[in-house]
């Protein structure tokens, strides 16, 4: 079943002379449960692709499907709430709140819904991420792969039917980067989450069960693995 339709999307940036297309019609769609790589090189609309299916940007035209609604029909108040519930989105960067620790920083999309945390939750993933007694730690007295997992943590923390990932690793060691990919693996494996993840590394995209390769915004190869 295809939880997600991306049908001739476009974006461009600036007018006239000075307009990019960051992305050219770009048309897929992805299966309840599957895992797939997006590859390209640095300007190939990657990021500008995760940010659109994310409800981050709007794009210039074309629709993106989630559970057969298009999610630009709503507001941007609704888009909010969407990438609070129905998304999870791990950048990079970490993005965490500097001055709240760590199950604050997780806990953050569930009370800025208003909603009660489910404690269960909470300590399932602290266990799986590994961040048993540093609860109360903030960002800076964390490793790197620590803040990671704590942002795997807030994107999981909904429980999301996607989880989409801009270079998860591209600030990590490969030891680290071994055991974010493996959570990540195994939350698309034992929870059946949708999972997609925009990588340079080809060890990543090896792990995937589809990979699509981008060039110049738009899709140059789509290739299901096993």
């Amino acid at each position: 079943m295809d939880i997600l339709s991306i049908e001739h999307l476009t974006k461009i940036y600036g007018a006239g002379e000075a307009a990019t297309h960051a992305l050219d019609d770009v048309s897929f769609t992805v299966q309840a449960g599957d895992f797939i790589a997006i590859v390209g090189a640095s300007g190939s609309g990657k990021s500008t692709l995760m940010h659109l299916i994310g409800g981050v940007d709007r794009p210039t035209s074309g629709t993106v499907r989630m559970n057969g609604e298009d999610i630009f029909k709503r507001t941007d108040e609704q888009l909010a709430i969407f990438r609070r519930r129905e998304v999870g989105l791990v950048y990079q960067f970490y993005n965490l709140i500097p001055v709240l620790d760590v199950v604050e920083n997780m806990t953050l999309p569930v009370r800025l819904d208003g909603r009660t945390v489910g404690e269960e939750r909470l300590g399932s993933l602290l266990h799986a991420l590994d961040l048993e007694g540093r609860e109360h730690h903030l960002p800076n007295q964390l490793s790197g792969g620590q803040q990671q997992r704590v942002a795997i943590g807030r994107a999981l923390m909904n429980a999301p039917s996607i989880v989409l990932a801009d270079e998860p690793t591209g600030n990590l060691d490969s030891k680290n980067s071994a055991e974010i990919m493996g959570l990540l693996c195994a939350s698309n494996r034992d929870l059946r989450q949708t999972l997609i993840v925009i990588t340079h590394d080809e060890d990543i995209a090896l792990m995937a069960h589809r990979v699509i390769a981008l060039e110049d915004g738009r899709i140059v190869a789509d290739e299901r693995r096993g």
